[in-house]
């Protein structure tokens, strides 16, 4: 029967036809000198895609699994390429494994690691990466990798099991209370061939997503590994080269941010692995320049930092950068540069040292861009820098091409960012300048219309920034900005922020404020008055919120005078 199946694949559906396949189960549980031919007459029939399901129906895989607790090597072998037909590409398949020790027992190693790799690849091919997390195969992986690191099938297997875990997040808590960063870092550095190094990246990449094992990883001396690879292949133009270099230097800047493996790496500024980053910025190596800027931005995380980078003069290696990449730059590099920028300008010590840097300078000579991932980290640097900075947002605020862009992507409804970030700046530049000249500014280039609208936002922080811009307007140009606030219904909003259940306290006492703000202006007045807003008012003077109910007092009291 088994040449048969040999020279005429078409004959194993008649195994099936025959009822041979229930029989199968008792031949296998009764293990002996049958159990071999049994188990070799299922994988023979197995090869046929269109027998795998019946394979499983039959209820083959149960005896089948218990047999690779067998020591018998040729049921094992049998046994194994039986269930690795059967897997392949089945999505039926229930789970199970053998006993562990089998895994890593060095008398069966070398015949079996063709029949488990087949077996485990069959198993993480199908979605069933799950079942084997529960089961606790990574700590077995894990051991096997590291007791038979020289055999290269076997190390193999191991890595494409390992790519395939590491994608899933639940395997990552597993994965970390190994030692698979020691055993991983220690096989990459064994390795001469392209593509081995690979295979080892395939696996790094998805495990360093993990805090915990991005510091074990550290700990294990990769970064020192992927310098080497940067050092070695950033001078070659070969194919394999560009991409280990670009590899490399992406899996360092994952590395960076774990907020302890990044500052294992700073190392109060002084760390060689620091220092060899800051070196790629001035690289004539695109991918070298945005590693370097991105890994800049990630160690910008904390005040201390930023701090120490912009004492120590990094700020100028960022504009030196930027400087090269206005024309026609390349983009990420551009993005990269300008959100490193913008981190190191959230210290308030930051921002004059900064200004004083010419970085608003060098950042305007973006405003061009057309690429929304530039625009949004333009808007937000310039929005850091003038955080407090009063001359620094009025000389901003009063530059007509600035505001003119600004009022142009507030209409930018493909790009939220974009526009959210534009409408924050725009009251930015009002709320810190406390100037007039800003505020005519803004309303000369239709920028009053779309403060209006950020105050209706989702989001309370743009609310209320809207809200302290609009009411700077009005109590420093009214008469100018009346127009459009009648244009953009300001009235209206303001009775429906007033009303919503939902507002918080500072929307209510900031949009309070703003009604007592625009009564100097007739039409406004009127609005006002039509729409009873001494009502809505005299309801707040009960608000649990002190600060609002007094608002409400003297609001209502203001109203009514002036009725």
């Amino acid at each position: 029967m088994l040449l048969a199946l040999f020279l005429d694949v078409e004959t194993s559906g008649k195994i099936q036809e025959m009822g041979v396949l229930a029989m199968m189960p008792a031949l296998l549980s009764a293990q002996n000198s049958c159990t071999p031919k049994a188990a070799n007459i299922i994988a023979e029939v197995a090869k046929n895609e269109f027998m795998r399901s019946p394979c499983v129906e039959a209820g083959l895989i149960p005896p089948l699994v218990q047999l690779l607790n067998c020591k018998d090597q040729e049921i094992l072998l049998q046994t194994g390429r039986a269930l690795g037909n059967i897997c392949y590409d089945s999505r039926k398949c229930p789970l199970s494994l053998p006993q562990p020790h089998l895994l890593c027992e060095p008398k069966f190693l070398d015949k079996l690691k063709h029949l488990f790799t087949g077996y485990l690849r069959a198993y993480l091919c199908n979605s069933l990466q799950a079942q084997l997390i529960i089961m606790g195969v990574i700590p077995t992986l894990v051991r096997l990798l590291g007791v038979h690191s020289q055999n290269t099938a076997l190390t193999e297997m191991c890595l494409i099991a390992f790519g395939n875990l590491a994608e899933l997040e639940s395997s990552k808590e597993q994965f970390a209370s190994t030692n698979i960063a020691e055993e991983l870092v220690r096989l990459f550095r064994k390795q001469v061939e392209h593509e081995k190094k690979e295979m080892i990246f395939e696996v790094l990449a998805p495990l360093a997503e993990n805090d915990v094992i991005k510091l074990q990883l550290v700990d294990a001396g990769l970064v020192e590994c992927l310098l080497e690879v940067v050092a070695q292949t950033v001078d070659s133009d070969r194919d394999e080269d560009v991409a280990q270099l670009k590899t490399s230097s992406d899996l360092m800047v994952l590395l960076l941010l774990g907020d302890e493996s990044m500052q294992k790496l700073f190392e109060g500024g002084k760390g060689s692995v620091f220092q060899r980053v800051l070196s790629w910025v001035p690289s004539n190596n695109h991918q070298l320049q945005l590693a370097g800027a991105l890994a800049i931005a990630n160690f910008a995380r904390n005040d201390e930092n930023c701090i120490h980078m912009v004492d120590t003069g990094i700020v100028q290696k960022l504009l030196e950068l930027l400087d090269r990449h206005v024309e026609e730059g390349n983009v990420t590099v551009q993005h990269a540069a300008l959100s490193a920028l913008r981190n190191l300008a959230i210290p308030v010590v930051n921002k004059s040292k900064m200004l004083l840097a010419g970085v608003s300078d060098v950042v305007l000579k973006f405003l061009k861009s057309e690429m929304p991932p530039v625009q949004f980290k333009l808007l937000g640097t310039l929005r850091m820098l003038i955080d407090t900075q009063a001359d620094a947002a009025e000389q901003l605020g009063t530059n007509t091409k600035l505001v003119e862009r600004l009022v142009e992507w507030c209409e930018a409804k493909d790009h939220a960012g974009v526009m959210g970030e534009s409408n924050r700046l725009l009251s930015a530049l009002i709320r810190h300048s406390k100037s007039k000249n800003v505020v005519r500014t803004v309303i000369q280039g239709g920028g009053v219309k779309h403060l209006v609208t950020m105050a209706t936002s989702e989001h309370m922080i743009m609310q209320n920034e809207a809200l302290v811009a609009l009411g700077l307007i009005a109590a420093l140009d009214l008469e100018c900005a009346e127009k459009d606030f009648v244009g953009a219904d300001l009235v209206q909003v303001l009775h429906r922020l007033l009303t919503e259940e939902h507002s918080a306290p500072e929307i209510k006492y900031n949009s309070m404020i703003l009604i007592c703000s625009v009564m100097g202006s007739e039409p406004l007045h009127k609005e006002v008055q039509s729409l009873a807003f001494i009502d809505v008012v005299s309801s707040l003077r009960s608000h649990e919120n002190k600060t609002v109910a007094h608002q409400a007092s003297l609001t209502e009291q203001r109203l009514t005078a002036q009725s």
